[in-house]
């Protein structure tokens, strides 16, 4: 364990001298800030006031720009370390390949993590300030929505990090599958399988397949409990998993997902020719 938390140390430490850790950071902050600005906490839409319409509207724009950061920066790490001839020297350390694959994980984790929920949880110290209404429900399940999601997404990244053989290759696998994703959320899956001849039951378990699916439905649950913006196949969901079940579902599907890959990542990693 201690060589664990030393790896994790080690990228941590790493990371925040990266100039990314720096675009990445200025970007949720400055998000937060632009829409203090254009006053969406004083801002009454559809109902919602404070700082309820400040977080539906920065959890969507995170569903968009976490993903691809998460991914681009993870897949790096394995690979670029490859090429870097790192493993040489690393092999020569009293340390476990498992305590280094597992400790960059994790603190790849707390460096993607911590800078998306800061920016929230300022805007959340800001309301307090400024004696505005806070959603503490809604606030504490966007916060678990994103450690799942970047868990999710590090998972993957791990795992096209030590299939790829080179940074380069690693890099464009990323993009294609975050590509993919978001083209392949519900509006366009579903209308092209319901035009194959697919059940409607059939279509939407693929479209949750989708791990940004799922993150999108879970965050729009919470402002639209019947998901009415969904159509007919807010029917098939509800019916299905229920208001309750699918708030769970959307919190362990991403989890499982996440650390199924980054295991398999590990297991490949482990029997491959590290030099």
């Amino acid at each position: 364990m201690r060589h664990l938390w030393l790896a994790a140390w080690a990228d941590i430490i790493e990371s925040l001298r990266t100039r990314w850790f720096q675009v990445y950071t200025a970007i949720f902050g400055g998000v937060v800030v632009l829409l203090f600005v254009f006053g969406l906490t004083e801002s009454r839409v559809m109902g919602f006031t404070g700082l309820s319409r400040l977080l539906i509207t920065y959890i969507q724009l995170t569903m968009a720009i976490l993903p691809i950061f998460v991914l681009i920066t993870t897949v790096r790490s394995v690979a670029g370390d490859r090429e870097a001839g790192v493993f040489e020297y690393m092999l020569s350390l009293p340390i476990s390949l498992g305590a280094w694959f597992w400790g960059k994980l994790l603190g790849r984790f707390v460096v993607v993590f911590l800078p998306v929920f800061l920016a929230m949880a300022g805007a959340v110290v800001w309301a307090l300030i400024k004696s505005a209404e806070v959603p503490w429900f809604m606030f504490g399940y966007y916060t678990a929505l994103l450690v799942v999601l970047a868990w999710c997404f590090l998972g993957i990244g791990m795992l096209i990090s030590s299939v790829a053989r080179t940074a380069d290759v690693a890099q464009g696998a990323a993009f294609v599958i975050w590509l993919a994703l978001i083209l392949l959320l519900d509006l366009i899956l579903l209308g092209i399988l319901i035009r194959g001849g697919l059940s409607p039951e059939g279509a939407v378990a693929v479209a949750l397949a989708n791990p940004l699916q799922v993150f999108r439905t879970a965050a729009m649950m919470l402002f639209d409990a019947q998901l009415v913006m969904l159509g007919p196949t807010a029917f098939i969901i509800l019916d299905f998993f229920g208001h309750a079940g699918y708030l769970i579902w959307a919190l362990v599907y991403p989890l499982l997902i996440g650390t199924l890959c980054a295991a398999v990542g590990y297991q490949l990693f482990r029997r491959s020719d590290l030099p």
